[in-house]
Order: structure tokens, then sequence, then C-alpha cells
């Protein structure tokens, strides 16, 4: 073979790979980004009588989401709809028969009280179908946390619920989104999953709604459980559980949304040094019905804010004692009395998760000692 013969070739591959390079990425999510305002139809694929029936719910986020760089962390959430994530992992095929419903579009920092409604209401809807087996809920990650916990007090089934989302864009380099995708599909179509309360699969591990949390900014390590760990894993296509959840949820409490058409306000107010009390009276003069302190160590209030917490709770507003402490319990009646306060202490919830249940809480009363052992009790 001579010279000329060989530079052919490889003259060619290099024209190809210079053209397929000058296809800049933008192109592509552009064109993806023109479909965000069209409504995904129910995807609808050939049925397999021996496999499982997912029902996946979408609402956005990174997972779906689509950037002008794939090394960049820059993106808009929320751009691509259901099928264009399912047609990333064709091997779910295999493990369910998969539809899909896109019940929102959003980036999780923009997630409401009318989306997590809307979500819980349908998939109670959904459950009581024989042919629904279980359920996959595609989020962004920046209040997945709540969103779990949200649907882990609220809807009424013992069929898997697991809900997952990815730190990298789906335009990204090395995404995360399909491979967490896909686990939870498998987690969902797992009859070991049944009875388990909601579950939020991350980067193979598998959380309780209850105890998850978003523990950074940008890793795809980003979700863990400070106080409990993982309570099991997905690994070759295959679930393993370590334990159960032994706090009630699903099907256990006693929080019926079906009739709820809004929430609550509860505001979240954050502890530290010198803080200032008139906060207090701000949220009170603008209607809220509870508030969650982020206390300090084991959820303390700086002097002058317990004052305005007493004047607050004489008015009849509700107020829960957590911690801005990432781990670790707020307990009753330490450095500071509870009864005396007429304070709540939140356990185990973290600020945000204290607030969802404060919410689902004062749908039923608003009375300290009920609410308190709600607390300890889910």
């Amino acid at each position: 073979m001579n010279r000329v013969t060989v530079f052919r070739p490889a003259l060619m591959l290099s024209i190809v790979a210079i053209l397929w390079q000058s296809v800049p990425l933008p192109t592509i999510a552009q064109r993806k980004k023109t479909r965000k305002d069209i409504p995904a139809p129910q995807t609808t694929r050939k049925h397999n009588p021996n496999l499982p029936n997912v029902v996946i719910l979408a609402t956005g986020g990174t997972i779906a989401g689509a950037g002008t760089s794939s090394v960049g962390t820059a993106y808009t959430a929320g751009q691509l709809p259901i099928e264009s994530l399912l047609q990333a992992v064709p091997e779910a095929t295999k493990v369910a028969n998969i539809t899909g419903e896109q019940v929102a579009q959003v980036g999780s920092q923009a997630m409401n009280d009318e989306v997590w409604l809307k979500l819980a209401k349908r998939i109670n809807e959904l459950a009581k179908k024989s042919d629904v087996d279980g359920f996959v809920i595609t989020h962004g990650t920046d209040t997945q946390e709540e969103t779990a916990l949200f649907l882990n007090l609220t809807v009424k089934t013992d069929k898997p619920v697991v809900m997952v989302g990815a730190m990298r864009s789906a335009t990204a380099i090395s995404a995360d989104g399909p491979k967490n995708l896909y686990d939870a599909i498998v987690t969902a179509a797992s009859p070991s999953s049944k009875g388990r309360g909601v579950v939020v699969c991350m980067n193979d591990n598998l959380f309780s709604a209850r105890d998850v949390v978003k523990v950074n900014t940008t890793n795809v390590d980003a979700f863990h459980a400070p106080n409990s760990g993982p309570i099991g894993f997905v690994l070759d296509g295959k679930v393993a559980w370590y334990s159960l959840s032994l706090r009630k949820h699903t099907t256990q409490t006693e929080f019926d949304i079906s009739n709820v058409d809004k929430l609550p306000k509860v505001d979240i107010l954050y502890g530290y040094s010198n803080v200032d009390p008139n906060l207090v009276d701000a949220l009170v003069n603008d209607g809220t019905k509870g508030i969650v302190i982020a206390g300090v160590g084991n959820g303390n209030l700086y002097p002058a804010v317990e004052e305005r917490v007493k004047a607050a709770v004489k008015k009849g507003v509700v107020v829960v004692r957590s911690s801005r402490v990432m781990s670790g319990r707020t307990t009753m009646d330490a450095e500071t009395d509870d009864k005396v306060l007429g304070t709540i202490a939140s356990d185990e919830f973290n600020p945000q998760k204290a607030r969802v249940l404060l919410q689902l809480a004062l749908l039923k009363t608003t009375d300290q000692d009920t609410i308190q052992q709600m607390f300890l009790r889910y």
C-alpha cells in the first residue's frame, strides 16, 4: 500500500471530525429548547405482559436540562420532554412497560405547593389502577428532598414511588441523568420496593424521603442521609436493601390532600448571631400561620428572638425549632423549655423539611402537643 492510499482515508476521517466539531452544542440545545412549551404526549410502547408497569411523572429539573456547553455548569432546567429522557435509556424497556406524563416542566427552585398537590393527587389516582405497579418522578435536585417528604406524607399507596434527578444537565459530558433514571426505573419495577415509602434514587444510592438531604451544590454525589445513611443501592440493574424506615409514611399517615387546594403559609427564619428580632414580626404581620426557625446548635434562639416568638405564639402562630446544623436532632426541652416558650422541637427534620410537615400539620390542628407528636411520629 503506498502513502497516498493511506493518506486519503486519514484525510477523510479528519474532515468528518472537523465537521462534527463545527456543529456547536448550543444548536442541539436550541432545537430541544423549542419543544419546551409543547406538552409531551403520553409515551406508549409495545406492552410486554411479563414486565411490571411503571409510570414516569416528569416535573423538569436538571435531569431535563440543556446547556450551551458540554463542560460548563450553566444550563437551563426543564428543557427536554420526557420522551427525550427515555430515549437515552433504551435498556429500561427490558425492565418495565413504561408510560410517561409531563406534570410540570420547571427547575426545582421554582417548585411550589400547586405542583406538590397536583403530583400527589395524580399518584393517588393512578395508584388505584391494577395495571400500575410503580412510579418514577423526575425532579430537580434543589428541592427534591422537600417534594420527597411531601409525597411520603401524602400519597396513599404501598406501590413503589421513586424520585430521581441529576446533577449534570442532559447535554453535559458524562451526564448522570440516564443512569440515575435507569436505576430509578429498576427500583420502581422491583417487588422488593413495595411498602418502603417514597425513595430518592441518586448516584447508585437509595434514600428514605424522610432522611435524604442535598449536601453539595454541584457534585454527582450530592445526596446523603446524615443521620441514617442510605437504605439501599442499585448495582448492575438489581436492587439491594440495607434497612427499612420505621417512621410512619404514605398509607400510615393522617394527611389526606384529596380535597386540599391550598396549603397553609409557613415560613423559615434563619438563626445567626445578633439576628434582628423584627424579622419575626415581619412574618407574623405578613399573615404566616407557622414559622420554622433554623436555630443555632440544638435549635437555640437568640434571646431577643425568643421574646418575639412568645408574642407570636400568643397570636396563634405555630413555631417549630429546627437547626441550621447538618446532622443531629433538635431535642425537646434542652436549653429551650418548649412548654414555657410554646414551641415545637423538630426532631431530625431540617428546617426545609420541618416546614413541609408543619404545613400538613396545620391542615389538621394548631395544638402544640398534637403537632409535637407528629414530629416524633413521622
